[in-house]
């Protein structure tokens, strides 16, 4: 066997043209195909974490009659019983009690309909945790008026800075990846920003009567941190509902439909505004994965640990239908695309293996004439497209991974008219890759069976080969 693999090796660079050009099909093959399942993949996990992971969790307990009829009396009463059960799974990574309702949020002339979440500021920290959301930065028209008067920063980083004007931040990661700061500039020149930039803020305390407005919100309202909001709405069993909140602090939410739309306050306050003590409308359950397999499997646990057969456990999938089908969809032509390109590069290496044949036919009819065995023939030509495959896929993996690394720390952010039609869609206008995962070494699975195909035919040519025909070709 030592021997087949040395003489196969020589082989392929006996001709190093021919050899290179079918590595090169196999790399590109499986360095496409990567990077674009990787990016296909990284915006799911960045929707699901925009919508999903922020708001409504991976897994739901609710009224059974709440995902038809999502009203307020549709909620059940909530103990601490119920949340240590369902942290006895140990799938589950995190639970937070939530009041869902709708009002009228005005704040002078302006108003609009809003979606109310009552938290527990504590648990919830645990969850989609606001905290972080809060926005702590805002570049103004003020600020960038500043920044020019101060002359600290060069012509190229007060561009980039005026081109995201009115955006609000919540961390120097954030102002560093929308603005498209150069490392050197940010290293330079980020403080400075950030502090002409900075704005106050403030959270919820667990005995709160304020609120968190979201950003977009908060621009629609014209509402400021301090300012004090008026919601109307109806309550428990038909209740009016009315009151005035102050705005402690400003979040903005990662997708764009929650931050046109979310007021947070704390569950008593959400409670007495909707006359409904004690009670909640889901429990919002975050889990150690995002795989189908594990939200499935932990929501049928869950069913079989409650009790009370008037709550269930539903899937996101369920909640979010339309995500999940947008998801799905997209998915599918993703598959087809890469499809179309697996079919392509099978041609481009099966087209490089038949010109193989064709050149050394005399070669093996040789090889034949003078004694060589057939089948020894074979698994030294099964021994070369093997190398060649091993070649074409390390190389292939090795030169996609440094790029989805440096895609996933450092996203495309989509600005302009393509940011914007993001933006109406309801998602956050980002575009980073997946982390390495199963699809990463699938690609290569794919493109070694491809490889595997591609061998049968050489392997069929000798069988039916016959020397004298050979040595005349």
């Amino acid at each position: 066997m030592k021997d087949n693999i040395k003489i196969a090796w020589r082989n392929l660079w006996r001709n190093k043209r021919r050899t290179m050009i079918t590595a090169a099909s196999i790399f590109f093959a499986v360095f496409f195909a990567a990077f674009m399942r990787s990016y296909q993949l990284g915006t799911y996990d960045q929707m699901i974490s925009a919508v999903i992971e922020s708001y409504s969790g991976h897994l739901q307990i609710q009224h059974a009659d709440y995902l038809h009829d999502p009203q307020i009396e549709n909620s059940f009463d909530y103990n601490d019983n119920i949340e240590k059960l369902i942290r006895s799974s140990r799938n589950v990574v995190s639970v937070a009690p939530h009041l869902e309702s709708f009002a009228l949020a005005s704040n002078g002339p302006q108003t609009k309909g809003v979606a109310i979440l009552g938290i527990d500021p504590e648990k919830e920290k645990g969850f989609s945790n606001p905290e972080n959301r809060l926005v702590r930065y805002r570049i103004t028209e003020e600020a960038i008026k500043k920044m020019k008067e101060s002359n600290i920063f060069p012509e190229t980083v007060l561009q980039k800075i005026s081109e995201n004007k009115g955006r609000a931040y919540s961390s120097r990661a954030r102002i560093e990846l929308e603005t498209g700061l150069s490392r050197k500039e940010a290293e330079k020149f980020i403080t400075e920003i950030m502090r002409f930039c900075e704005v106050k803020t403030g959270f919820l305390r667990k005995d709160d009567d304020g609120v968190l407005i979201s950003d977009r919100l908060a621009s629609f309202l014209r509402a400021e941190i301090g300012d004090t909001i008026i919601l109307i709405g109806q309550g428990y069993h038909g209740a009016s509902a009315a009151g005035l909140f102050p705005v402690r602090g400003i979040v903005k939410m990662p997708s764009p439909e929650i931050d046109n739309k979310l007021i947070l306050m704390t569950i008593p306050a959400a409670q007495m505004f909707l006359d409904c003590p004690g009670k909640i409308t889901s429990l919002s359950i975050n889990l150690t994965s995002k795989s189908a397999g594990i939200i499935n499997t932990t929501c049928k646990d869950l069913n079989s640990l409650l009790k009370e057969t008037n709550i269930v456990t539903r899937t996101w999938f369920e909640l979010n239908p339309v995500l999940y089908q947008q998801i799905q969809g997209d998915s599918q032509s993703g598959m087809v695309m890469l499809g179309v390109l697996y079919f392509i590069i099978f041609f481009g290496i099966f087209g490089t293996v038949l010109m193989m044949v064709a050149e050394r036919r005399r070669e093996f009819g040789v090889l034949i004439s003078i004694g060589m065995q057939k089948y020894k023939l074979k698994s030294i030509i099964s021994l070369e497209m093997m190398l060649l495959g091993i070649i074409g896929l390390a190389t292939g993996l090795a030169a996609a991974a440094p790029i989805i690394i440096y895609f996933h720390n450092s996203p495309i952010v989509l600005k302009g008219n393509l940011g914007k039609m993001m933006e109406d869609f309801g998602w956050d206008p980002i575009m980073p890759t997946a982390w390495f995962g199963p699809y990463y070494f699938l690609q290569a699975l794919i493109v070694a069976f491809m490889i595997f195909l591609a061998t049968l035919y050489p392997l069929r040519k000798i069988t039916r080969l016959k020397e004298i025909e050979a040595l005349r070709s």
